[in-house]
């Protein structure tokens, strides 16, 4: 193995909760060939051969740092409706699910926001959300840091948006897997080709987020907007010569960033000034504090499934996945706010609003309602009692 020059910094405070796998994933990855520097940003958390929150920069292209997801991102587009009832809205969302087909579904108005060919031709998952983290959110504005910035955004309290947050669906993991198949975890052998097909999963990402807030903004009664932001957290950036991998790190030098906190809190947005020792990234959410298993697992003991639908902040979630539901609770992810406190003291991002989530969509609701699940759970107690 070659000697290990390069640098590992993790920018969280003390009382920050960050994984020593996740530290030790950083070191790791810091001692592959042609390593610079790798930065671990406030949600670092293990991931599948590579640190998930963290941007790493080297002479020598790596695909696995970028991981099968190339081009998942966040997008805030604006939406004016005149009554934001989350029960009626929740109903009203479609299923993101099921694709759109160009040819089946062509007389459907989501398309006009899709200018020019669609990117690698790749027409599988076009207008899904996709599994895991990924979800499709109308909130509110809440509070306003910083008017000014906010202004500049277009956005003011209480103001609708629509935060979309998928990557390429099935594109990025087939770019990969061909990497892989005759690379394993090896460098790029083509560099160029490499970087070809990943900027069509990138520029693919972006497009699906639009197709998907509009196919939201129409059956919720809205015109489709413009993103006020959209930046891609997973994708690898030629930056001065060098390779700049991101991994669940967004873009820090300037940008705009939606920083996603859960379903059942805040999320962020921030203006992004993050430098070289950060490798100009910020952090793109809270972070997982807990492995899907253990949510699982513990989630069912603390927790039911109607308690899931309804947030602490008062929110609706949408998803007939139950597996999904607790792997996705709140209480499987960092504190947000630590996560923007710890930005904020190493001087990587200024905190400009927070948006609060009113109907959080994740898969087509399939289970019943509410008030059917407490009558067969009542009756279920009176069979048992009666024997």
């Amino acid at each position: 193995m070659p000697e290990n020059k390069a640098s590992v910094r993790v920018f969280a405070g003390p009382t920050s909760w960050i994984e020593s796998d996740a530290v030790a994933q950083c070191h790791q990855v810091a001692a592959l060939d042609g390593m610079i520097h790798v930065a671990g940003m406030p949600d670092l958390h293990p991931g599948k051969g590579a640190p998930i929150g963290a941007a790493m920069s080297s002479t020598v292209l790596y695909p696995f740092l970028v991981g099968s997801d190339i081009g998942c991102g966040i997008a805030v587009f604006p939406i004016s409706l005149k009554r934001a009832v989350p029960e009626r809205l929740a109903a009203k969302f479609p299923d993101l699910d099921t694709a759109l087909d160009p040819e089946k579904d062509a007389d459907d108005p989501a398309w006009a926001v899709l200018p020019g060919d669609i990117p690698a031709g790749h027409t599988e998952g076009l207008g899904t959300v996709g599994r895991g983290n990924h979800f499709v959110e109308l909130a509110r504005v809440g509070t306003v840091l910083d008017d000014a910035h906010a202004g500049r955004v277009g956005l003011a309290a209480g103001d609708l948006v629509l935060v979309v947050h998928s990557g390429s669906r099935g594109l990025g993991e087939r770019i990969l897997r061909a990497h892989t198949e005759v690379h394993g975890a090896g460098p790029a052998a083509d560099p160029a080709a490499y970087l070809a097909a990943h900027d069509d999963a990138v520029r693919w990402g972006s497009l699906n987020r639009r197709l998907m807030a509009a196919r939201v903004a129409h059956a919720l009664g809205a015109e489709p907007t413009e993103p006020v932001v959209d930046q891609c957290h997973n994708l690898v950036e030629v930056r001065d010569g060098v390779y700049l991998h991101r991994k669940g790190a967004a873009p820090g030098d300037g940008q705009d960033v939606l920083v996603a906190g859960t379903r059942g809190t805040p999320s962020y947005l921030v203006a992004a000034h993050a430098g070289p020792d950060a490798n100009h990234s910020v952090a793109h959410g809270a972070g997982r504090k807990m492995s899907r298993a253990d949510a699982l697992r513990r989630g069912k003991a603390k927790h039911t499934v109607e308690e899931l639908r309804r947030t602490p902040v008062g929110s609706l979630v949408v998803c007939g996945d139950r597996q999904l539901l607790f792997e996705e609770a709140p209480t499987a992810y960092k504190r947000i706010e630590q996560v923007i406190g710890d930005l904020v003291e190493h001087r990587l991002a200024t905190p400009v609003l927070t948006t609060v989530p009113l109907v959080t969509y994740k898969t087509p609701d399939a289970a019943p309602p509410p008030h059917k699940e407490r009558r067969e759970r009542r009756e279920r107690r009176e069979r048992r009692f009666s024997r």
